[in-house]
């Protein structure tokens, strides 16, 4: 026990530093995992999951910055459509509620 016990002779400082680290290392290849195990695998700049978790966990914190940096490609532009202003859909609900007025123009 003698690693255990140098380890509870740092100064608190330091020993709230290291679990500080230790929870954004955890943090960071949680991340890392779970956004590896959602992307496609055609969406990955190395085409192997098993690699980029060999990286991840291995290498650990610096393997996950590696892999959130680098490890994938951005997926197609979503499609966008133009939006009505809000003016036309607020017009549009209250029509839909209330009924067309009677001084509307037709559409």
């Amino acid at each position: 026990m003698k690693g255990l016990d140098s380890l509870l002779s740092l100064p608190p400082a330091a020993l709230a530093a290291l679990g500080v680290l230790a929870a954004v290392q955890i943090a960071l290849d949680v991340i890392a995992l779970v956004d590896l195990a959602r992307r496609p695998t055609e969406r990955l700049t190395i085409a192997s999951k098993w690699f980029w978790v060999a990286i991840i966990i291995v290498i650990s914190m610096i393997g996950a910055i590696v892999y959130l940096a680098a490890g994938g490609r951005p997926g197609p532009a979503a499609e966008t459509r133009p939006v009505a202003p809000a003016a036309m859909r607020a017009a549009d609900a209250a029509d839909l509620l209330y009924g067309p007025r009677k001084d509307a123009p037709k559409k």
